[in-house]
């Protein structure tokens, strides 16, 4: 059986959570909750190709606030 999460013969939607950490889940799939569709479904290259060049930092958005001073997106301030 093929893992459905690293099949190149299936479509993905990329999914982005409150954290800003970005996620590929097969098209089709009910988006699970705290996760939103941040790219339609497509190949999974190009989805793959997407996340790369939009997730430049990989620590969540609390992290990056706490450390940083940034704002979190959605409104909250930093954390502290």
């Amino acid at each position: 059986m093929t893992n459905p999460f690293e099949s190149d013969d299936m479509d993905y939607a990329v999914l982005r959570n409150d954290e800003g950490q970005y996620s590929l889940w097969p098209a089709g799939v009910d988006v699970p909750d705290g996760w939103t569709v941040a790219r339609p479904p497509g190949p999974r290259a190009e989805c793959l190709e997407y996340v790369e060049t939009v997730w430049t930092d990989m620590r969540p958005a609390g992290l990056i606030a706490a450390t940083d001073g940034v704002p979190r997106r959605g409104g909250a301030g930093p954390v502290g």
